[in-house]
């Protein structure tokens, strides 16, 4: 229970890695407050587990995101740690059939979401005395992945603001760090790469083992890995950990 009393905003929490994010929190003894776009799947977070709360929220609307600090101001009665984990894929297709529909809601979602967020929670973590924020980037920010152009640059710009952030807010003693997941073997991240061998053109399975070629430790991620390490970076334990990229990614070398 070393996150006893915490109180949690994390983004994007009701599906993918996120809901594991949301369980892990909790149960390490956080409160916690998740949004996410889908009704159906805060509530199926919400639910079963009174330590944890939800709005409904598109991160890429700037309305929504003061209306979801709202809620968790209501429900936590202040902040102490704000995980921007929110994210979409975006389109996988070469840089000059990316549509501009699909790269302003990219970067919206992934980008100016983040920055939305750490707008409103900046006052909250001051009025603490310190906190964390932790910004989910990806290996494919170091890897400069071909065909996702909006979402590399996406997350190229987080390990931005995460620096600047960290520098700015380090003599208010708010920890500003970016977790760089890897291929995370669940049901969106093998999507994702199964929609890219169709758009190339080849086998997934082949494709897949050249992808782990790739990785150093040959291996795909599991969600509870992230939480566990981000569990670690909210803790006490790292209370001098700031202006960090930390992957959890098997050490990712290249993709393709």
């Amino acid at each position: 229970m070393e996150l006893q009393g915490k109180r949690v905003v994390i983004t994007g929490a009701a599906g993918g890695a996120g809901v594991v994010l949301s369980q892990k929190f909790s149960s390490a003894g956080a409160r916690v407050h998740i949004c996410d776009i889908n009704s159906a799947a805060v509530a199926s977070v919400v639910s079963p587990d009174a330590g944890i709360s939800g709005s409904i929220c598109d991160c890429g609307n700037v309305d929504d995101v003061a209306r979801l600090f709202d809620d968790a101001l209501a429900r936590l009665g202040g902040l102490d740690v704000l995980i921007n984990n929110v994210g979409i894929a975006g389109p996988t297709a070469l840089a000059e059939d990316v549509t501009t529909q699909d790269w302003d809601r990219t970067i919206a979602v992934n980008l100016s979401g983040f920055f939305y967020c750490v707008r409103l929670a900046i006052p909250l973590l001051k009025q603490a005395g310190g906190g964390t924020i932790l910004n989910v980037s990806s290996t494919s920010a170091r890897t400069a992945l071909p065909m996702r152009l909006p979402y590399t640059v996406s997350k190229v710009g987080v390990l931005g603001m995460t620096e600047t952030l960290a520098r700015e807010l380090g003599p208010s003693n708010i920890r500003v760090n970016s977790i760089l997941p890897g291929w995370i073997d669940n049901e969106r991240g093998n999507a994702v790469f199964n929609r890219k061998a169709a758009a190339l053109g080849v086998d997934s399975q082949e494709l897949k083992a050249e992808g782990l070629s790739f990785i150093s430790m040959r291996t795909q991620i599991q969600p509870e890995e992230i939480a566990d390490m981000m569990i670690f970076l909210c803790s006490d334990r790292a209370r001098h950990v700031s202006g960090q990229h930390i992957g959890v990614c098997g050490n990712a070398e290249y993709e393709r």
